[in-house]
């Protein structure tokens, strides 16, 4: 079975999210075990992964030295990140192979995500990221052509464009390696992101594109049977925060649509999950799951976590 696994960018800090260096390693090497598993079982596995507390660390920096050295753009702190943290996974997953007495390899991609050169967003950005800054800070990133707005009574914020994948540009080198049995980590941080020119270059552009989306789209360009988002919790929710609080099983992608209607979830959190794994089944025919890193064995196998696929088969 070819399967994706989505991991947080939470998954690669401590858990009080702490972000220092060996705080990363720890976290990235213990999500390397779970992988392995699944490896060991005879699974074809191509990891993605989240990276907003690095990009975060990136931009502080950015911030503290915008006065001295230019700052480092958007989509060149997404490549940095997928390089540092493609080290680490390589390290801790080929590690953890290794302690199980497998010689099989891993693989990671810096690797570019397609996006619309006409999106809106990129006029009038809207998707909030770093830190709130005093007015005089931000007039320095402002001056080198970042986007800030102000919010009352916190400071001043950038803004970016948030654009919709269109294709993962380095997929088919992806694909190629899964074939070869290479365990692959690619677009991370929702991919680089790109956009075509109209002599048909291409070219990195300041944007963040939301991860599990991502995810979804490298699903289902190398072919994956299962989409999985790893989260912090065994599953998505219904009537979160209430008595009424009950864990989503499998549904089918009609059902799942429905609940999304009724709910509400959140887009900042549960919201994009959602819609990743329902995108996957819906377009697919494979299954997408929700849960937490330390029981995709078990959810994989359809003993927990919400499973979404193209119908529910009816009670004979």
């Amino acid at each position: 079975m070819r399967i994706v696994i989505a991991l947080g960018g939470n998954a690669m800090t401590s858990s009080d999210g702490s972000a220092r260096p060996e705080d990363q390693a720890r976290a990235v090497a213990e999500a390397a075990e779970p992988v392995a598993d699944l490896v060991l079982a005879g699974h074809d596995v191509l990891l993605t992964h989240g990276n907003g507390p690095q990009v975060g660390n990136l931009l502080l920096k950015n911030e503290l030295a915008a006065s001295v050295v230019p700052p480092v753009p958007l989509d060149w702190c997404g490549a940095q990140t997928q390089a540092t943290i493609g080290a680490l996974m390589l390290s801790a997953l080929d590690g953890a192979l290794a302690r199980r007495g497998s010689d099989r390899r891993s693989a990671a991609l810096v690797s570019r995500t397609l996006v619309d050169a006409a999106d809106p967003g990129f006029t009038a950005p809207t998707k909030p990221i770093g830190r709130y800054l005093p007015e005089d800070e931000a007039r320095v990133l402002i001056e080198h052509g970042q986007h800030f707005v102000e919010v009352p009574d916190r400071g001043w914020r950038r803004v970016v464009a948030s654009p919709e994948p269109l294709e993962c540009l380095d997929g088919p080198a992806a694909d190629t390696l899964l074939a070869q049995g290479y365990l692959v980590v690619c677009s991370g941080g929702g991919g680089i992101p790109t956009v075509r020119r109209s002599d048909g270059t291409l070219a990195g552009i300041e944007a963040v594109i939301d991860k599990d989306l991502t995810a979804s789209l490298i699903a289902r360009q190398t072919s994956a049977d299962v989409l999985v988002i790893a989260t912090d919790v065994d599953s998505a929710v219904t009537d979160w925060g209430t008595p009424h609080a009950r864990p989503i099983g499998e549904v089918s992608v009609a059902e799942m649509r429905a609940i999304s209607r009724d709910q509400g979830f959140a887009a900042g959190s549960m919201g994009p999950k959602i819609e990743a794994v329902t995108r996957f089944a819906e377009q697919s025919g494979g299954t997408g799951i929700i849960t937490s890193l330390a029981r995709i064995a078990q959810a994989i196998d359809g003993h927990i976590g919400t499973r979404v696929v193209p119908a529910v088969p009816a009670p004979r």
